[in-house]
């Protein structure tokens, strides 16, 4: 664990996007212009705050093991990593998403074992065995709204948004799992040292989430 400084890991893509305005109203922001450089750690207007920025996946692990003190990851990843090796203080309420079953808009679904193909897999053999439903799972890390029309799945397991992409490929969604939104994460051992800086960027956040910004 890095003792100098206190580093937080932020997740490429659609969170990014959203995260930069609240850190930026929180009182951080990064010394040069994170979307367009190549590095992925990045010194703040705090002398001992740093951004790491990495993939959504790998922030629970960077938290859980003390790389990264801090991280903003969707609860989708949370749910599919474990929830168990970090804290989870602040919900941030952004990068809004749904994590649902997708099935072909004009085929019948057997009512036996299907098969279903997802990168949340973790997620997905938990749903369907509180469902009491036997399923077989492939793992896929992209183009999931292929599988069932190649004959690879019956169904999907994925994020949704406005499910124009499901449409598009001949999908409806059916099930909710979750409702996804993007959280703030601790490891466990910098809350206790960094206590301070930590909870003074916490309390900043959730001030500026409550006032429905």
């Amino acid at each position: 664990m890095n003792s100098s400084k206190l580093i937080i890991a932020l997740t490429k893509g659609r969170i990014l996007e959203e995260t930069l305005p609240l850190f930026k109203e929180a009182g951080i922001v990064p010394k040069e212009n994170i979307k367009k450089s190549r590095k992925l750690l990045f010194e703040t207007n705090i002398v001992d705050v740093q951004l790491m920025l990495i993939r959504g996946s790998d922030v629970p692990t960077y938290v859980e093991f003390g790389a990264a003190d801090m991280g903003v990851v969707g609860k989708d990843l949370i749910l599919e990593y474990g929830c168990t090796g970090f804290y989870e203080p602040l919900d941030l309420e952004i990068a809004k998403c749904r994590l649902m079953t997708a099935v072909p808009i004009n085929r019948e679904i057997k009512p036996d074992r299907i098969t279903v193909a997802t990168k949340f897999t973790n997620i997905a053999k938990g749903y369907f065995a509180e469902q009491r439903r036997q399923v077989d799972l492939i793992k896929l890390n992209g183009a999931l709204e292929l599988a069932p029309t190649l004959g690879l799945a019956d169904a999907i397991v994925d994020i949704v948004d406005t499910g124009k992409t499901l449409a598009a490929n001949g999908l409806k969604p059916q099930n909710l799992i979750a409702e996804v939104s993007s959280r703030v994460i601790v490891n466990k051992a910098s809350l206790k040292i960094k206590h301070e800086v930590i909870n003074d960027i916490l309390g900043k956040l959730s001030v500026i989430v409550k006032s429905g910004r």
